[in-house]
């Protein structure tokens, strides 16, 4: 079973698995279609992909104006912010944040004209999330993690970026 929370971005959904213990581990179900439509998460997932990150690491603010994304993550503890980025939105500009660990197991539902950005707390993170449709570099938008018009809070200073994330916004 799950447990789905709305959180104060419309549309961007807060999912909690079930996680089974004894004593040999733990069992998780990461998704399952039925029970997700159930809940009301009806995007169609067609492409799985896992980033990997050290202490430090920042990765974002990026999205495109189609994608669904389910964000988990599968190892460590990372900082994870969702920004609403549709300009037409009455919350266009607000921000929520999360952390998200091998423990909890939760998971965030990101739509389509949300970007989304993480930050590595851990030695090492593995970033999980399934995409609605196939990657498109071409559709991408990003924004400087700092970019002032969010006012988002870091909890870092100086993180390690990728050239992509140093600029500035691109459409």
């Amino acid at each position: 079973m799950i447990e789905v929370t709305r959180t104060k971005l419309e549309g961007v959904l807060l999912v909690k698995p079930s996680i089974n213990e004894d004593f040999r581990g733990k069992y998780v179900e990461t998704y399952n279609e039925e029970e997700y439509r159930a809940k009301g998460i009806a995007a169609h997932f067609v492409q799985d992909d896992i980033s990997v990150s050290s202490r430090g690491v920042l990765r974002g603010i990026h999205g495109d104006k189609t994608t669904w994304k389910l964000i988990s993550c599968l190892r460590g503890r990372f900082y994870f912010v969702v920004v609403n980025c549709d300009e037409t939105s009455p919350q266009f500009r607000e921000w929520e944040s999360f952390v998200l660990t091998e423990e909890n197991q939760w998971q965030v539902l990101v739509p389509p004209k949300f970007g989304n950005a993480h930050l590595a707390l851990s030695d090492e993170i593995v970033f999980h999330y399934k995409q609605s449709t196939y990657y498109d570099p071409g559709s991408q938008f990003s924004y400087r993690w700092d970019d002032p018009q969010f006012g988002i809070w870091w909890p870092i200073k100086n993180p390690l970026l990728s050239p992509r994330d140093e600029g500035k916004k691109r459409d």
